[in-house]
């Protein structure tokens, strides 16, 4: 029976981690959230992290605009957190109204206040082995192997999803670890074959019951990034937990696995940009 990851318990420990060193810092760090529209989904988010900024001593600036916020008026707001001294990170939720066009949103947030890790930039320093920020999700996986100590190194990886918010920076973060990757998408052929032979299956699909237990290796950790809802609208992930979990020795649930790590790895990558905006190490 797999050892369930509790990544509810390890981002307090982050948070916690980020509060102390927040309380030191020569000015507090802040935070812009941007939401455009009524996205309730994305309105949960937003709370989330306004709590999170809260429980870190980190300072939250909220700026909720109507769903027809023009292009111009939300790139007006975006320059002007840019030039704010007081603001170290910005955050536009995802996703936008159609009539919005999120490349052109994000490029516009200067890459030192990006804590989400979207910009061209960022995704270019991860590439190369030397981030500004970390993508949150991505870290957060990382974060997750390192405190229960499963060791990369030498391992097979696969990624399921290319997506450039959680497969593709996940399988970077793995690679730089050392562990042997391949990223799985789609259009693979003869899925299981490579699934079977993961020693860490990282599952970022978004389809309920996408992974079975017959797709996994005996003793295979099992990271579900997704976040799902089922036939009767309860959370889950990719993985058929029920059935994995007998064969996996290391297994995150939904909810309370990967998520609550997002979050917290937003806090530290906020941390950071205050660091480098206050010029400390």
């Amino acid at each position: 029976m797999a050892i369930k990851i509790d990544g509810k318990a390890l981002a307090a420990k982050v948070k916690a981690r980020v509060a102390a060193e927040v309380a030191v810092l020569p000015r507090r760090p802040g935070l812009a959230v941007v939401l455009v529209g009524e996205d309730p989904a994305s309105k949960v988010y937003v709370n989330g992290k306004e709590k999170d900024c809260a429980e870190c001593g980190i300072r939250s600036f909220g700026h909720k605009l109507p769903e027809e916020t023009t292009r111009q008026e939300l790139l007006d707001l975006v320059h002007q957190l840019n030039q704010d001294p007081e603001v170290d990170g910005i955050l536009v939720q995802l996703p936008l109204p159609r009539h919005l066009d999120e490349k052109e949103i994000i490029r516009a947030i200067a890459p030192e206040k990006d804590v989400d890790c979207f910009h061209p930039v960022n995704v270019g320093l991860l590439s190369i082995g030397e981030p500004m920020f970390l993508p949150c999700t991505p870290a957060g996986v990382m974060e997750m192997l390192r405190e229960y100590h499963i060791p990369v190194s030498g391992k097979r990886c696969v990624v399921l999803g290319r997506s450039n918010i959680v497969g593709k920076p996940m399988a970077m973060l793995l690679t730089q670890a050392n562990g042997t990757v391949t990223i799985c998408h789609s259009k693979t052929e003869e899925l299981a074959s490579y699934t079977c032979q993961a020693d860490i299956l990282v599952s970022a699909v978004g389809k309920t019951n996408f992974v079975t237990a017959d797709m996994v290796k005996d003793g295979a950790v099992v990271m579900d990034v997704a976040m799902n809802r089922n036939e009767s609208g309860k959370l889950c992930g990719d993985v058929d937990f029920a059935a994995v979990e007998s064969k996996a020795s290391y297994i995150t649930p939904v909810p309370g696995g990967v998520g609550p790590m997002t979050r917290a790895m937003l806090m530290q990558n906020l941390l950071t940009a205050a660091k480098l905006h206050q010029n400390l190490k």
